[in-house]
């Protein structure tokens, strides 16, 4: 049996890294959060006021890297659980086409959640900075967020075995 990236997918808030987590739990994959690689690496050197510019090409950078450090996982069979978001279908499709291009399989993994409870989830954890803590989400931050978000179309899942996560309540097969 192949070796699986599991993309997990949804908008600020949706219970990404909770889910991944659980995910990595059942599967013994390696977990990859980018607001882990992007607060350890680049947390310090974050401008005031933070810029979404420079915010987007570190995200590119910490991407690439991990692209690479998840076939490389793939290839010693372990799963790599993708917790980078994937905002954009660009982006779902890049990563599905590194793992298929390098023998390994694919699996969505789609958070849907209404905005109005992330934005919920968001305010408390930016209360209580608790285990999937990694940086304070403003309003305003949250915003723009949802104004690039792309949820998966159904072909989309269709097309990488797609979980409709939020449903499956941490059901998703490995």
């Amino acid at each position: 049996m192949a070796s699986t990236f599991h993309l997990v997918c949804g908008a600020t808030g949706a219970g990404k890294t909770t889910y991944a987590l659980d995910l990595v739990r059942r599967c013994n994959g390696v977990h990859f959060s980018i607001d882990e690689w992007m607060v350890d690496l680049f947390g310090k050197d974050q401008p005031e006021p933070m810029r979404f510019d420079w915010v987007v090409e570190r995200v590119g950078r910490c991407e690439q890297l991990i692209g690479r450090m998840a076939t490389r996982c793939a290839q010693a069979g372990v799963d790599a659980v993708l917790d980078l978001s994937f905002l954009r279908a660009s982006s779902r499709a890049g990563f599905a086409a590194l793992a298929r291009q390098s023998g390994f399989d694919v699996t969505l993994h789609f958070l849907d959640v209404p905005a109005a409870e992330r934005w919920q989830r968001v305010s408390l954890r930016n209360e209580t900075r608790g285990e999937t803590f990694s940086l304070t989400v403003t309003r305003p931050m949250f915003d723009v967020i949802e104004s690039i978000w792309e949820p998966p179309t159904s072909a989309e899942m269709s097309a990488h075995r797609g979980v409709y996560a939020a449903l499956a309540r941490g059901a998703g097969s490995c």
